[in-house]
C-alpha cells in the first residue's frame, strides 16, 4: 500500500503543517493575468490521510487532468469554496486587490472553520485567521494545489460560457489571455463587455501613435 510520502511531497508538506495547525486551508487564485473576465479564487481544507493522486500545480496539468482532479477534490475535501471578484471590482480596486478580495470570499464561504491559512504567492488576503504566504505554493502544498485546480477549472468553465455569449472574441480558445489570436479579435471587434479596460490602455495608446 502506498503511503502519502511515496505519493507526493505536496502531501508530506501538508502533513508537517498539520503538526502545528490541525485544520488549515490552502488558498489560490486564477485569472490575474488575462485581459478579460472575472478573477477566481478557491479555498480548500483537506483532512489528514486524504490522498489525491497526480495533484500538482494546475499550470503543470493538462486540461483533461484538471477536470478529473476537480471532481476528486470536490468529493474528498473536508470543505471547499470557489469565489470571484468581478471585472467591475478589478477596474475599481486593481487586479491585486480584487484577487485578494476573491480569496477572502473563498475563505468566508468555507463551511468548516480553518485555524490557519496557506496562501499561494507573497500577498496575504484580508482574512480574520492567521496564516502565511508560500511562494510557488501550488507546487509545494497539496491544499494550495487543490485550490489552484478548483480556481483554474472554474475560471476556464466561466470563460467557455462567456464564449457562448460573446462568440466573436473566441474566449474558449485563449481564456482571455493576451494571445496573438485575442489581440487580432480585439483589433477586429473592439473590446467586449467583459474586457478589463485598464489592461488594454497601453495597447490602445500604442496603436494611436
Amino acid at each position: 500500500m502506498n503511503t502519502v510520502t511515496e505519493l507526493s511531497p505536496l502531501f508530506e508538506y501538508d502533513k508537517t503543517v498539520r503538526l502545528f495547525h490541525p485544520v488549515f486551508c490552502g488558498i489560490d487564485e486564477a485569472g490575474r493575468g488575462p485581459l478579460a473576465g472575472d478573477v477566481y479564487a478557491a479555498a480548500v481544507i483537506l483532512e489528514d490521510g486524504v490522498v489525491i493522486e497526480g495533484l500538482n500545480d494546475s499550470k503543470k496539468l493538462t486540461e483533461k487532468k484538471r477536470e478529473e482532479l476537480f471532481d476528486e477534490i470536490v468529493s474528498k475535501a473536508k470543505s471547499y469554496c470557489i469565489a470571484t471578484a468581478t471585472v467591475e471590482e478589478i477596474e475599481q480596486l486593481n487586479i491585486l486587490q480584487a484577487a485578494l478580495l476573491a480569496m477572502k470570499r473563498a475563505v468566508d464561504g468555507l463551511d468548516a472553520a480553518p485555524g490557519y491559512a496557506l496562501v499561494d504567492g507573497n500577498k496575504f488576503p484580508p482574512i480574520t485567521i492567521e496564516g502565511e504566504t508560500v511562494v510557488k505554493g501550488d507546487g509545494t502544498s497539496a491544499s494550495i494545489a487543490a485550490a489552484s485546480v478548483l480556481a483554474k477549472v472554474s475560471r476556464d468553465r466561466y470563460m467557455k460560457e462567456a464564449a457562448e455569449k460573446y462568440p466573436q472574441w473566441q474566449f474558449e480558445r485563449h481564456k482571455g489571455y493576451g494571445t496573438k489570436l485575442h489581440y487580432e479579435m480585439l483589433d477586429k471587434y473592439g473590446p467586449s463587455p467583459i474586457h478589463r479596460m485598464s489592461f488594454l490602455k497601453k495597447y490602445y495608446a500604442a496603436k494611436q501613435k
